[in-house]
């Protein structure tokens, strides 16, 4: 990895059932694939108790959602040697379910989410429509990169 995407990780398990099958090298290796300059992340896996806690918290929603970022310099103009800093939260009970739904295995879905969560936490989004495309296609290519199916195909 070169100094330009120096990663610092921490992986939390609040909620210890993905604990011994998500693993933190896989974990790292999600991230980095997602990763376009340097970051300090953690990545938390929480139950939907703490889930709901947080999205009620922070964003005004009264249920568990499968991921959830808090960058702490969002918005913010960043220099090039300056780390993406961001906290990552997946709660286990909602990822579980939506991999059932969605029929892929609970890997596949929690790389999706790592990826999806690390480009949030680089300024990423997908509030307007031309911004969602151009993230979804960009998950669909690094995901397709590390050896996991469109996440989106489904929708298409």
């Amino acid at each position: 990895m070169s100094e330009k995407n120096k990663l610092t990780l921490s992986v939390q398990y609040a909620d210890t059932r993905l604990q011994e099958t998500i693993t933190r090298p896989q974990i790292r290796k999600w991230v980095k694939a997602a990763l376009f300059a340097p970051a300090e992340l953690t990545i938390r896996f929480v139950d939907a108790a703490e889930g709901q806690q947080l999205n009620l918290a922070y964003r005004g929603k009264d249920y568990a959602t499968n991921v959830l970022t808090f960058a702490y310099n969002e918005g913010e103009e960043i220099a090039d040697d300056e780390p993406t800093r961001a906290d990552i939260i997946l709660c286990t009970d909602v990822l579980e379910r939506e991999a059932a739904e969605q029929k892929k295995s609970v890997e596949e879905h929690t790389a999706h989410l790592i990826v999806h969560g690390v480009l949030h936490a680089q300024g990423y989004d997908h509030e307007e429509d031309d911004e969602a495309e151009e993230m979804e296609s960009l998950e669909t290519e690094l995901l397709e990169g590390l050896g996991y199916a469109d996440p989106y195909a489904a929708e298409k």
